[in-house]
Parts: C-alpha cells; sequence; structure tokens
C-alpha cells in the first residue's frame, strides 16, 4: 500500500496539518518536540487503530481539544483507491471508516494496510520481559492472518471470564460445572494460537536469518526458541495442543483458584532470543542487543512481504541516532531498493540523512516539521 495523503487534527503537536507523500523514502526531519513522531503515530492509526505509543486514545488528543480526526488516502495493488478515517472523541469513542463506511469492529481495519515500526523502544524486546515478545508475536500473525486475530480476541476474552471466575472464588470450593466449561474454550482457541505459533516461529526464522546477515558481518546464528507454560509446545496439529492444555488447565485447577488466575496458556508464553546458543537478553552486547532488534523487525517486514497482498508500509523513528554510519547505510540502502515499499523515517540531526536522500532524488522527498507544521522547503541555513 502507498500513502498518498495524510491530514492530521488535533493529534498532539498538530492542529491541522495536511502533507502529501511519496511512494519512496519520506525524511521528517526537524527539532526534537515538533511533531514528527506524531505523524508516524497517525499513519499507525490508520494502519492498525492505535497508536505505537501508547494504549490511552485521549492522551494523542491536542491540548484543550475533545476529539481527534487522522484521515489517509492510499493506493493499493487490489483496492486501487481505499480513504481511511479514524475519529476519536472523547465522550463517544473511537471509529474506524473505510471509504466513507463505518466499520463495525476496530479489528476488521488490521491487514488492510500492513506496516512495520522501527522505534527506539524496540530494544525492550531484547531486554524486556515476555509480554513485549508476545506482542510483538501477537501483531504480526494478526497482520497475516485475520482468523488469528479473532482467536486472539475470544480467548482474551474466555481468559479474562475464567480469571474473575477463579478471583471470586478464592478459598472456595470450585464448581466444576462453572470450570470445565471455560476450560474447554481455552484449550480449544489457546491450543490454535500455540500451534500456529510454533509452526510460524520455524518459517520466521529462516528471515530473521536473512535479516541479521544483511546487518550484521559477524557469523553468530540468531535462534528464537518458543518455551511454552505447558512442557512441549511441538504439536504436529492444533487438536494435540488443544489436549495437552486442557490437560494443563485441569491439573492446575486447585493453583489457580488459590492464586486467582490462568497460569498456563500462550499468554503465559515466552519467546527466547540466541546468539550462537546464548541467550541474548542476559549475554548480548550493547550493540547486538540494538542489532537483533533491528533484525527482528526487518524480518517481520521480509514475513509480511512474502505473505500479503500489499508490501508493508515502513515508519522508522528516530532510529538512526543509535546506529554506527555502517548500519545507517545498510538500512539506507534497503530502503532505497526499488523491492521496498514506502517508507516515512524521523530524525532530529538529519543533515547526512538529508544529503543521502536529496541526492537519490525522486521518488523521495524531505519534509521538514517544526511546531506542528510541514513544508518541503527547508529553512535557511
Amino acid at each position: 500500500m502507498i500513502l498518498r495523503s495524510l491530514r492530521l487534527r488535533s493529534v498532539r503537536a498538530h492542529a491541522d496539518t495536511t502533507l502529501a507523500l511519496t511512494p519512496g523514502i519520506n525524511l521528517l526531519y526537524g527539532p526534537n518536540g515538533a511533531g514528527k513522531t506524531n505523524i508516524l503515530e497517525a499513519v499507525h492509526y490508520l494502519c492498525l487503530s492505535k497508536s505505537f505509543l501508547t494504549g490511552v486514545d485521549r492522551y494523542v488528543l491536542r491540548r484543550g481539544e475533545k476529539f481527534f480526526e487522522i484521515e489517509g488516502e492510499f493506493t493499493g495493488t487490489l483496492r486501487r483507491e481505499v480513504t481511511i478515517r479514524i475519529a476519536f472523541a472523547v465522550r463517544e469513542g473511537k471509529r474506524v471508516f473505510v471509504n466513507g463506511a463505518p466499520l463495525e469492529r476496530l479489528a476488521d481495519i488490521v491487514g488492510l494496510v500492513p506496516v512495520v515500526v522501527f522505534a527506539p523502544c524496540d530494544q525492550s524486546l531484547t531486554l524486556g520481559g515476555p509480554e513485549g515478545r508476545r506482542k510483538f508475536l501477537n501483531g504480526m500473525l494478526s497482520q497475516a492472518r485475520p482468523a488469528h486475530l479473532e482467536d486472539l480476541i475470544n480467548y482474551r476474552r474466555a481468559l479474562r471470564q475464567r480469571n474473575g471466575y477463579l478471583a471470586n472464588n478464592r478459598g472456595r470450593q470450585i464448581d466444576n460445572g462453572m470450570i470445565a466449561p471455560l476450560n474447554a474454550i481455552l484449550a480449544r482457541l489457546g491450543g490454535r494460537i500455540i500451534a500456529l505459533r510454533a509452526a510460524f516461529l520455524e518459517k520466521f526464522g529462516e528471515e530473521l536469518r536473512r535479516a541479521w546477515k544483511r546487518l550484521s558481518e559477524a557469523i553468530e546464528e540468531p535462534v528464537i526458541v518458543y518455551q511454552g507454560s505447558i512442557p512441549d509446545t511441538s504439536y504436529a496439529s492444533p487438536a494435540e495442543a488443544e489436549e495437552a492444555l486442557k490437560d494443563a488447565l485441569e491439573r492446575v485447577t486447585e493453583r489457580d483458584r488459590e492464586q486467582g488466575r490462568s497460569t498456563v496458556g500462550p499468554h503465559r508464553d515466552e519467546l527466547v532470543f540466541r546468539l550462537d546458543g546464548r541467550e541474548v537478553r542476559r549475554f548480548a552486547s550493547t550493540g547486538q542487543h540494538r542489532s537483533f532488534a533491528i533484525a527482528l523487525k526487518l524480518a517481520q517486514y521480509y514475513y509480511l512481504d512474502s505473505r500479503m497482498e500489499e508490501k508493508p508500509l515502513l515508519l522508522l523513528d528516530d532510529v538512526f541516532d543509535s546506529l554506527d554510519p555502517k548500519r545507517t547505510d545498510v538500512i539506507l540502502d534497503w530502503l532505497q531498493d526499488s523491492a521496498t515499499g514506502q517508507s516515512l523515517l524521523t530524525a532530529a540531526d538529519a543533515e547526512r540523512l538529508r544529503t543521502r536522500v536529496i541526492q537519490w532524488g525522486n521518488p523521495n522527498q524531505c519534509i521538514h516539521v517544526h511546531s506542528g507544521e510541514v513544508s518541503l522547503s527547508p529553512p535557511e541555513e
């Protein structure tokens, strides 16, 4: 998908901003706090109905305003013209419109415009806890497979019901007539999620090795290990995973009752990243952490690009500030590659990036962002 135009109204630093975008590299440069990242955030809303910075929509509102609106016009392979609009009001919530028609569910927008985000917070993928890694995995699979997103939504709903029942019955006898149906639902949905994750990671591992080879001259072998909350997650089918999860849920029912929460299932699973057998989170250097996180996002692009009918849109938020010149050149050369789709990147200290983008010429452009306003004409030095 190619984003041709974008409008932000009452989005953080932007009172009312409209900009035209090219199908190549769009460099957004300007001082910190000028509103560069807000533009990427708005694009992310159009792709996934949410921000990549916060889970609270009202935090995106411009100060003093009660609603915001984001609209983008896209050109695609399957749909020649697509207009997506996101509207949020404090008292009314959030709504999504595609070509003027409201979507019944926000989740229905996922996958229409595939997107990959590179951001400074990506280092939490290797340094942080398992929740961020599960979120990365869920987001990638949800864009590629709408049925998986549906399973996640239904699984979380059933999990809230089971956790609510357990919390309300701590210290009491469990009613098997109440817990057994919830166990069955969680096992059926969780079994599909576990089986898909395990099969996916085998294929994704190939994309990760390809990305690592492009980024690093080192000969380390990157590996992802799926550690499930039940002993063996290498199941040949969803049915086998369902049976294993159902047995596990029944075994831990009393323990779950004491703790007031569900302790097994895909919501507790972990991804372990390794380089030559050593766990990245514990043993990697700062440079290896940074490179591994970028490799994960590059592999995500490869995966989505190979499995979706539209090329993913690339958003890169201030990622070059933390990269050495060599890795910066690798990423820029990749963005300039004709096989890579449209990209939007931000930078505060952008002299070198601007020079490269200007030298490459069309279809690339540099956009100056200052105090919530944009201009194609750079200010006088």
